[in-house]
């Protein structure tokens, strides 16, 4: 509190001499409340939340981490990234997206019966694809072929999200209804290989995990490529002229 003390030091005073007054202000309570106004910001304030990917994790169950896939149920995606002469990834303008492509299977390709000429067997084991949005609210690329072949569990993913939508469950019950979905056993479901290839970028294995979230694939797994693909993409050059997929690695040339 504000204090005010008049100086008196004796003596006579001249008639119609002012007082003087000495003003002290305590200010121990306005650093109390400056201390309560802090405490109180720092537990009522919310922070800003960390922008990250949201993503569904691969399964942990213990009877699918100790049984082996269905050849009709793997699909294994081969990443690569293009790149122009000076060793820069490529942009598409009109896309407005670096140029990646995607070589997938599946199944188990046979690769000891392929002759070096066989264009046919090549083909039929060996596709490309790349990372394309919907389009006129039909799916695109890499999307399309990911959801047909988890269809059931998309289906399912859909009538929960209208439901919640509608506000007919939370959000709390939305995601734990989507996660046991995604986990569902008795549904078919693909496991999906991703193999970034070695001058694929940091970017396209990004989308394909996205893309692995947005089709709520949740049996999928990051391997490096084997001999079987790179015997794959040798073939699929040689009944494709000009296209290179296996060359050296540009990034390490531009270095």
């Amino acid at each position: 509190m504000a204090q005010i003390e008049q100086s008196d030091k004796g003596g006579k005073k001249k008639k119609g001499a002012q007082k003087k007054m000495a003003i002290h202000v305590d200010f121990t309570p306005m650093v109390d409340m400056n201390m309560l106004l802090i405490t109180f910001f720092m537990l009522c304030t919310t922070m800003i939340k960390s922008q990250t990917l949201s993503i569904v994790l691969p399964s942990n169950q213990k009877s699918e981490s100790k049984s082996e896939a269905k050849a009709s149920e793997a699909i294994t995606m081969i990443l690569d990234t293009e790149y122009d002469e000076n060793g820069t990834p490529k942009f598409d303008a009109e896309a407005n997206k670096t140029i990646h492509n995607i070589y997938w299977y599946k199944g188990v390709p046979d690769t000891v019966n392929f002759a070096t000429n066989s264009k046919d067997a090549t083909k039929n084991y060996l596709n490309v694809q790349s990372f394309v949005g919907n389009e006129n609210g039909s799916r695109q690329g890499i999307r399309a072929i990911l959801y047909d072949q988890n269809k059931e569990v998309m289906e399912r993913y859909t009538k929960l999200k209208e439901q919640w939508k509608n506000k007919e469950i939370t959000d709390e019950q939305f995601k734990d209804a989507a996660k046991k979905n995604a986990a569902d056993s008795t549904l078919a479901r693909p496991v999906v290989v991703i193999k970034p290839g070695p001058n694929t970028t940091y970017e396209g294995l990004i989308n394909a995990i996205d893309e692995m979230n947005l089709n709520q694939i949740s049996r999928y797994s990051i391997q490096m490529p084997n001999h079987a693909d790179t015997v794959l993409l040798q073939h699929y050059e040689a009944a494709n002229p000009g296209t290179t997929i296996i060359r050296p690695l540009v990034r390490e040339k531009k270095n």
